[in-house]
C-alpha cells in the first residue's frame, strides 16, 4: 500500500520506504526546526537557525526563550542515577522517578519513569532487558507503517543484519487509525513498509542487555477493543506530521531522548 508524502512546516518527512527511512537514508530534524539534525547538513532551501528556544552552539535554551508550538521548554535539568550509568535532560518541571525493573531484567538494570508537570506519563527508560525474541508476524498480520521523524543518536549498540545505527524516531502504523509512538531504536521494523509492530528497542552490545527509552516498548495496530494509550492515535498522516512538527510536547520529548547518555 502506497502512502502519499505529507510535508508540514519545516522538515517533516513521511515516507513508506520502510527500513530506508529508519536510518539508512538521510537524517531528519523535526519539531519546528528548519535546521538539519546535529551532525548533518541542512538542505539548501532550509534555514540555518536552531530549533526555537535553543542556542546554535549547544542546543540549550537561550535566554528569555519560552515554550510555544514546536519550541522546547525554557528551563531544563539533568537526571542521573547514583552510579552515573545513565543520564538525560528533561524540562525542569518534569519528574523522573526510579522504579523497580521488570521481572527477568539483568542484574543492575534500571527503570526510570518520566512524567510531565501535571503528572501525565511521558516515557520510560529501561536498561538491562533480556535478549528480544523475534516477534511472530505472519504476512496477513502486517500493516503499513510510516517513519515520520528519524534522528541519529550515538549510543552503545550491537550491529547486525536486522539492525541500524540507533535513531530517535516517531513512527505510525496503520490500523483503523494511525497509531504513533516515539522512542529510540536500532531495529529494522519491517520490509516494504510493512510490519506487525514497531519496537522502540536498542539491541545492546553482547552481554550488556537491551534497553528502551520511549512512551512504550512497542506499538502495533490496535483493535477497537484495546486501550491505545500511551500510544498516540491520528485520523490522518497529516495530523501525525503536525504533532511532530508543531507540538511543544514532541519537541520536549525529542530533545529529552536525544540527550540520553548511557554506560552499559
Amino acid at each position: 500500500m502506497k502512502f502519499s508524502v505529507a510535508v508540514v512546516g519545516a522538515l517533516v518527512v513521511v515516507s513508506a520506504a520502510g527500513c530506508s527511512s529508519e536510518g539508512k537514508g538521510g537524517a531528519v530534524w523535526t519539531a519546528g526546526s528548519t535546521s538539519a539534525a546535529p551532525g548533518t547538513t541542512a538542505p539548501s532551501d532550509a534555514g540555518t537557525a536552531p530549533p526555537s528556544g535553543t542556542s546554535a552552539a549547544s542546543g540549550t535554551p537561550s535566554a528569555g526563550s519560552t515554550a510555544t508550538a514546536g519550541a522546547t521548554a525554557s528551563a531544563w535539568k539533568t537526571y542521573s542515577d547514583a552510579a552515573k550509568k545513565i543520564s538525560f535532560d528533561l524540562p525542569s518541571d518534569w519528574i523522573a522517578q526510579s522504579v523497580t525493573p521488570d521481572a527477568g531484567s539483568l542484574p543492575g538494570a534500571l527503570k526510570i519513569v518520566v512524567k510531565n508537570a501535571k503528572g501525565g506519563y511521558m516515557a520510560t527508560l529501561h536498561t538491562g532487558l533480556p535478549e528480544a525474541s523475534p516477534a511472530d508476524c505472519s504476512p496477513a498480520a502486517k500493516r503499513p507503517y510510516v517513519v515520520v521523524s528519524s534522528v541519529p543518536i550515538d549510543l552503545p549498540h550491537a550491529d547486525g543484519d536486522s539492525t541500524i545505527p540507533p535513531h530517535v524516531v516517531f513512527r505510525v502504523i496503520q490500523g483503523y487509525k494511525f497509531f504513533g509512538s516515539y522512542g529510540i531504536t536500532n531495529m529494522v521494523a519491517g520490509t516494504d513498509g510493512q510490519a506487525c509492530q514497531l519496537r522502540n528497542l536498542v539491541v545492546g552490545p553482547a552481554g550488556k542487555g537491551n534497553y528502551y527509552f520511549g512512551d512504550m516498548a512497542a506499538v502495533h495496530a490496535f483493535s477497537t477493543d484495546e486501550v491505545v494509550a500511551p500510544a498516540k492515535s491520528f485520523d490522518t498522516l497529516d495530523q501525525a506530521a503536525k504533532y511532530v512538527d508543531q507540538s511543544s510536547e514532541f519537541a520536549n520529548v525529542q530533545r529529552m531522548l536525544l540527550s540520553l547518555k548511557i554506560n552499559l
